[in-house]
């Protein structure tokens, strides 16, 4: 994450894109591309839908996600992040993160592409790169979760497709050259019924930040309080029924030259019941050398 930037672009809500052409590679694709184009111009922020990841699979994933944060810590540290190495995988607890140098009050598993010991990357001790952690008594979890990374690594390379095409670029610009092989970082947070402090200051599950990476492909549940920064306020990002929220971050910021935004967000925890959130990381092959796009006129108001 980097130092946050003064917001320029006044927003008062996130749009909402249609991606289905995309999906199924027929229809009117640049009506879609140019729609995401103004919302990484306008706020970095847009809801997908028609984006093709099974509903059931989606709530498949929520119900087995209470159950697993439902149990004892003892239970759950079975999985702890200390055991996976520089895999970086496995459970953290509450405070086990820093945002904006502030403990987020949430829990989480992080969880990646699964990869078994004698890959030549694992091999070479390549950080981020390994086997998951899964609790062995719920093994249903496990196989939900790669079925879940499957489907949204697929859609990853799908909205690159879409970001390509809207800075101009052909189709295949990020694949050919950067995505063949992408990093993606899968993560399950938890964040904690709102138990109002007797200041009356808002509880924040994760402070302002930035994401460091491309693409994150964010699904929430029915609680709410992911807000997004515009020039004059912040501003709610609610759930919107069968929907991802989407967003970039600062390597694609950088590879732009600016020209998409990275925007700075954040996360109050506002409900009486916990609230699952499951981020999406889409980023580059581990070891590529990320260059500016040469945007040429198409960069122009």
């Amino acid at each position: 994450m980097k130092n946050l930037q003064v917001v320029e672009k006044e927003f008062s809500s996130l749009p909402i894109i249609d991606i289905s052409a995309l999906v199924s590679g027929k229809g009117n694709l640049y009506s879609a591309a140019s729609q995401i184009r103004q919302a990484c111009r306008e706020s970095g922020f847009f809801y997908i839908i028609g984006h093709g990841v099974d509903e059931n699979l989606q709530q498949r994933l929520e119900e087995l996600s209470r159950q697993f944060f439902a149990q004892d810590l003892e239970t759950k540290l079975k999985i702890r992040m200390a055991l996976a190495g520089i895999a970086w995988r496995g459970y953290f607890p509450v405070g086990g993160e820093l945002t904006s140098g502030k403990p987020d009050l949430k829990e989480g598993i992080y969880f990646g592409t699964e990869l078994p010991d004698e890959h030549p990357l694992v091999q070479a001790g390549t950080p981020m790169h390994g086997a998951n952690l899964f609790p062995a008594n719920m093994p249903q979890f496990g196989e939900t979760v790669l079925e879940y990374i499957e489907a949204m690594t697929k859609l990853g390379h799908t909205l690159m497709t879409g970001i390509a095409m809207s800075l101009g670029l052909e189709e295949s610009y990020f694949a050919d050259r950067y995505t063949s092989d992408p990093l993606v970082l899968f993560r399950i947070f938890n964040y904690p019924p709102n138990l109002s402090p007797s200041d009356g200051n808002p509880i924040w599950g994760v402070g302002e930040h930035t994401d460091y990476g491309v693409l994150t492909i964010l699904k929430q549940d029915d609680s709410g309080g992911l807000q997004v920064k515009s020039k004059s306020g912040w501003v709610a990002a609610p759930p919107v029924p069968g929907s991802f929220v989407c967003n970039i971050g600062d390597m694609l910021d950088k590879m732009t030259g600016g020209f998409y935004r990275s925007t700075p967000h954040r996360v109050q925890n506002q409900s009486q019941n916990h609230r699952l959130s499951f981020p999406f990381f889409f980023d580059p092959n581990f070891d590529v050398e990320v260059k500016p796009i040469e945007l040429d006129n198409y960069s122009s108001e």
